[in-house]
């Protein structure tokens, strides 16, 4: 890092605008690489799984990336607090881009959920670090500011990624490639690039850190615990919540849990998550809010491209660009936010307005139907958008100020980590409740269809149409067995294939079971507004990490003369 020279104003935490601008430009890089990657995936999911022919296993591919970089972020945080934070960002990237090609080759779902399981690992440490690293350089009260950049090149791949994704998946063939493989492929030269840009500006002061044991024990067991549990989380509707095979998990998991549990008690600060953070009335509750929050977001907002995609028939392309309204109400309420919380001081208020914009979003979404007008949707999308954007930062930040800044590793690491957890139980949740509603409402509205005389028509019209999905819904029918309302979950274009009257059915079921995990979604919401009105908030510091840890240090050596 330069000298700053005495031109240059500092900041409270000692390093200078353009100092703190040239670090955050690798920053940025690193964190563009994994938003863009998720906002890509979300729009080209449903193509992905199609062509794969496993419509239904599509929650397996995105929590199997959601568990390892859950996983992997805690760990990130407690070595970068032991040795560093530049070598595991470094690896951070590095994983992240292996695990993108290895994706590029896949064959199938079980291929693909393999590879974003390792993809994930790289994952874990994006986000999570460059926050820490930001946190090492500015002060909380400050960094409100500065996070306005983090918040605008997520909202730039919120709106970036849909539109590529759908674009890019929307292709046969790029180059020889399948089109949709490129959705992978695409952060290889992003992530070299990426690579270069850290490697070469991320300089920053050397900081003397305790050096303890890495507690792989704790990594073990709360892997143990989490992984059977999220299992189940996926896949109870078909084995069933009482089974064998679910209470397995069930007992797995807690004993698991119970383990982690006594380890990290038993290691004190060595310990991957300290317990003795959660005597922090403002860290543990500002914990659970992540995680309740983390579940209604990625549960409930991993449903909008499916149901413009599936119900509303629109392109991969055309439904990243109807997902607009949410992603600018989250990035204007965002920016709000950080400005105002760096001018006062204060982060109070905005938690409150978050979660009740938030549960309304998402309750005012149960309301939508297969023939709600598209402006509604979107309106209802924008309040969402408006919620998250007055929830997130602020979360972070008192998080971030809770804790001594000695542990600002490990205390971002766990906000991400909890975070992701919510997100990973909601996800698998919301969509088993999804894909166990879809068949059973799909088949009542074929009950229902089968007795207008439109749908009979379309059905007496099917042998003689030209379209082979009419003809075979016509048949599927007609047999003893009809399969109509389970072949969809392996492939949901078949939906788009069949006439206007024969589709209206299947739409009807697909969005009456999408309604069901919206108000489930609210009711978590819900959860998360009353327990914001319980959270003390703290004054937010001015130095940074790494000014208050060498303060620390000078006043230990002035103790010691």
């Amino acid at each position: 890092m330069t000298t700053a020279t005495q031109n240059e104003p500092q900041s409270a935490a000692g390093f200078t605008h353009k100092q703190i601008m040239v670090v955050l430009s690798g920053l940025l890089l690193g964190m563009l690489l994994g938003a863009l990657d998720q906002t890509i995936v979300s729009t080209s999911i449903r193509t992905i799984a199609d062509d794969l022919s496993g419509y239904s296993m599509q929650a397996w591919v995105t929590t199997a990336y959601l568990i390892t970089a859950t996983l992997s972020t805690p760990l990130y945080g407690k070595l970068s607090d032991m040795y560093g934070r530049k070598p595991f960002y470094l690896a951070a990237i590095t994983i992240f881009v292996v695990g993108s090609l290895l994706c590029t080759f896949s064959q199938s779902m079980y291929e693909l959920a393999a590879f974003r399981a390792f993809q994930g690992l790289g994952a874990g440490g994006l986000m999570s670090l460059a926050l820490t690293i930001l946190g090492d350089m500015v002060g909380p009260r400050e960094r409100a500011r500065y996070q306005g950049y983090f918040l605008a090149v997520f909202g730039t791949s919120s709106v970036v990624g849909p539109v590529l994704g759908g674009i890019i998946s929307g292709q046969d063939e790029i180059l020889g490639i399948t089109g949709w493989r490129w959705v992978f492929l695409v952060n290889v030269p992003l992530g070299l690039i990426a690579l270069a840009v850290v490697s070469r500006v991320l300089r920053l002061p050397k900081v003397e850190r305790p050096k303890v044991a890495v507690d792989w024990f704790g990594v073990l067991t709360i892997a143990l615990g989490l992984v059977p549990l999220l299992v189940v989380a996926e896949q109870g509707r078909e084995w069933g919540w009482t089974s064998t095979n679910s209470i397995v998990c069930y007992v797995v998991g807690a004993l698991g849990v119970a383990s982690f549990i006594a380890i990290e008690a038993r290691l004190g600060d060595a310990a991957l998550i300290p317990l003795r953070m959660f005597k922090n009335s403002t860290f543990a509750l500002g914990v659970v809010i992540s995680v309740v929050v983390g579940s209604a977001m990625f549960g409930g907002i991993t449903l909008l491209p499916q149901y413009l995609q599936v119900v509303r028939g629109s392109s991969p392309t055309l439904a990243g660009m109807q997902m607009l309204p949410l992603v600018l109400g989250m990035m204007s309420a965002s920016i709000v936010a950080g400005q105002l919380i760096s001018r006062t001081g204060r982060y109070k208020i905005f938690p409150p307005i978050g979660a009740g914009l938030l549960v309304l979003g998402l309750f005012l979404l149960h309301f939508v139907t297969a023939d709600t007008h598209l402006y509604w949707t979107m309106l209802f999308m924008l309040v969402t958008g408006l919620g998250l954007g007055n929830l997130m930062q602020p979360l972070t930040l008192a998080i971030q100020n809770a804790l001594p800044p000695k542990d600002m590793g490990v205390s971002t690491a766990a906000a991400t980590f909890f975070r992701q957890i919510g997100g990973t139980l909601g996800v698998a949740v919301f969509l088993s409740i999804l894909f166990s509603q879809v068949t059973p409402n799909i088949s009542d509205e074929m009950k229902v269809a089968v007795t207008q005389p439109e749908f009979q028509q379309a059905l007496a019209d099917a042998p003689h149409s030209g379209n082979p999905a009419d003809l075979a819904l016509a048949q599927s029918l007609a047999s003893p067995n009809p399969s109509a309302a389970g072949d969809v979950l392996k492939d949901s274009s078949i939906i788009q294939q069949l006439s206007p009257a024969l589709a209206h059915p299947f739409k009807v079921g697909f969005a009456n079971a999408m309604d069901t995990v919206f108000l489930a979604a609210a009711g978590v919401a819900l959860i998360a507004l009353l327990l914001v009105f319980f959270w003390k908030e703290v004054p937010l510091r001015t130095a940074g990490g790494i000014q208050a840890r060498q303060e620390s240090a000078g006043e230990s050596e002035k103790a010691t003369v």
